[in-house]
C-alpha cells in the first residue's frame, strides 16, 4: 500500500533544504499533498477560493502579502478565512516576508499548515517542485554493486560470495568509480531513467571477506567514488554451469526491468582463471559500441550469411 505524502513528511524531507518554518496550523500536518505541482495563490487571496486546486501547496509572495495588508481589517479576516477553507495541502510564504497575524490565526482555526521560507518566491517554487519530484518518484532497493565504468552506470548482481566486491575493487584500481556496494537505492526519474545511490550510512564502504569493512574514500580518494549514477547496464554474474548453454555469439537481447524501465542485461558465467574485471570492462566497451551502431556479432553473422548465399568459401 502506498504511503501518503503528508505535509509532515514533506517538512521532514525538505524542511532544511527549503528553510521551512511552521508558523501555524500544526493540527493539519497530516494533510495529504496530492500533486507534485505547486500553485501561486494569486486570485485566491482576493477571496476567490474556487481557483485553489485540491491537495496542492499554495505559495504566497510579495504580491499576495502586499495586497492582503492593503485591505481593511474586516476584509483581511474574510479573505483569510475563505483562503484557508480551500482544499489546499498547506501554504508557504516566501521571501522571508512578515506574515500577518490574521493569516496565522485563520490557519490555526482551519488546521491548515502555514509555513515560511527565506527563499525568494521564484526560487522557492522551483526548489519545491524539484523536492516534490524526488518525494513522488518511484523507488526500490536492490542488492549488488553499482559502478561507474567508462561513464556508464553498471549494476553487478549475483549470489553472495561470487566476487562482486572483489571485481569492483579491481575496477577501481583500473580508474573506474564506485557508487555503492551491497544495498542500492533506485529511483525513477522520468519514463526511462533510473538513478542509483547508496544509503547514507554505508555509502562508500565495502565489506571484503577476510578484511572486514573498508572505506573506499579513505583508501582510494574522491576520484574513486561518486554519489549518484544513472543505471544503464545490468551484469549478472553466476558460477559456470557445464550443462547450461550460454550465449556464444552475443546475439541474445536480455533485459532486466527496474521500476518499469527495461535495461540491457549481460549474463557472465565465471570459473577459475577468468578475470572478471577485464570481462566486465570489455562488456561495457562493447555495449558502448553497440549504442553507436557497431555490433560485432551481428556484423559477423551477416557477413557469414552473405558468403553462404553467394557460395563463397570461408
Amino acid at each position: 500500500m502506498e504511503v501518503p505524502i503528508t505535509v509532515d513528511r514533506f517538512l521532514q524531507a525538505c524542511g532544511a533544504q527549503l528553510g521551512l518554518r511552521l508558523l501555524a496550523g500544526a493540527g493539519g500536518l497530516a494533510r495529504e499533498i496530492a500533486e507534485q505541482r505547486v500553485q501561486k495563490a494569486g486570485l485566491a487571496m482576493t477571496g476567490e477560493v474556487k481557483s485553489i486546486h485540491e491537495g496542492r501547496i499554495q505559495v504566497l509572495g510579495e504580491t499576495e502579502i502586499t495586497y492582503f495588508e492593503s485591505q481593511p481589517q474586516i476584509r483581511q479576516i474574510g479573505i483569510a478565512d475563505a483562503f484557508f477553507s480551500g482544499p489546499m495541502a498547506c501554504a508557504v510564504v516566501g521571501g522571508g516576508l512578515p506574515v500577518p497575524a490574521v493569516l496565522r490565526s485563520a490557519a490555526d482555526g482551519s488546521s491548515v499548515p502555514l509555513l515560511s521560507s527565506p527563499l525568494p518566491t521564484t526560487e522557492l517554487i522551483e526548489d519545491t517542485l524539484k523536492a516534490l519530484g524526488r518525494i513522488f518518484a518511484e523507488t526500490t532497493t536492490v542488492h549488488g554493486v553499482l559502478m561507474d565504468v567508462l561513464g556508464l552506470g553498471v549494476l553487478l548482481q549475483g549470489p553472495s560470495g561470487i566476487g562482486k566486491s572483489e571485481c569492483a575493487l579491481d575496477l577501481i584500481l583500473r580508474g573506474h568509480r564506485i557508487v555503492a556496494d551491497d544495498v542500492i537505492h533506485l529511483e525513477k526519474r522520468g519514463p526511462s531513467t533510473v538513478l542509483g545511490c547508496g544509503s547514507d550510512l554505508t555509502r562508500h564502504h565495502m565489506e571484503i571477506r577476510g578484511l572486514g569493512i573498508i572505506s573506499l574514500r579513505d583508501l582510494f580518494g574522491l576520484s574513486a567514488i561518486t554519489d549518484l549514477k544513472k543505471l544503464e547496464v545490468v551484469i549478472r554474474i553466476e558460477e559456470w554451469d557445464p550443462v547450461k548453454e550460454y550465449d556464444r555469439l552475443g546475439l541474445e537481447d536480455r533485459r532486466t526491468t527496474f521500476l518499469g524501465v527495461a535495461l540491457p542485461t549481460l549474463l557472465i558465467p565465471i570459473s577459475p582463471g577468468r578475470n572478471l574485471a577485464t570481462i566486465v570492462e570489455v562488456a561495457v566497451r562493447n555495449h558502448i559500441l553497440k549504442t553507436q551502431g557497431v555490433h560485432a556479432a551481428r556484423d559477423l553473422v551477416e557477413r557469414q550469411t552473405r558468403r553462404t548465399e553467394e557460395g563463397t568459401p570461408r
